[in-house]
C-alpha cells in the first residue's frame, strides 16, 4: 500500500508560477510585466524541480511559462495603448 506521506508533491515554485501568470493578465502594464517574468521565472523552476520524483507540477510549470509570455504581450499592450491615450 502506498503511503500517503510519500506520494509526489506539487513544487511551490509551479504554483507560484501559474499565479503569478493569472495575475499577471489582472494587473496594469508594470507590475503585469513584473508578474510575467516571474512566472515564467518560476515556471522553469519548477519544470526543473518536476524531475525528481517526488515533485510534481511539470505540466502546471509549462502553463506557467506560456501564460506568463502571454502575459507580457499583454503587458507591452497594455502600455502601449497608456501611452497613446
Amino acid at each position: 500500500m502506498a503511503d500517503s506521506s510519500s506520494s509526489a508533491k506539487f513544487s511551490v515554485p509551479s504554483i507560484i508560477a501559474v499565479i503569478a501568470a493569472v495575475w499577471s493578465f489582472t494587473s496594469g502594464a508594470f507590475f503585469g510585466l513584473i508578474l510575467a517574468v516571474a512566472a515564467i521565472l518560476f515556471g522553469i523552476l519548477g519544470i526543473v524541480l518536476s524531475l525528481a520524483p517526488r515533485k510534481r507540477g511539470g505540466v502546471i510549470s509549462v502553463f506557467g511559462v506560456v501564460a506568463g509570455g502571454f502575459g507580457i504581450v499583454a503587458a507591452v499592450i497594455k502600455a502601449i495603448l497608456w501611452i497613446l491615450a
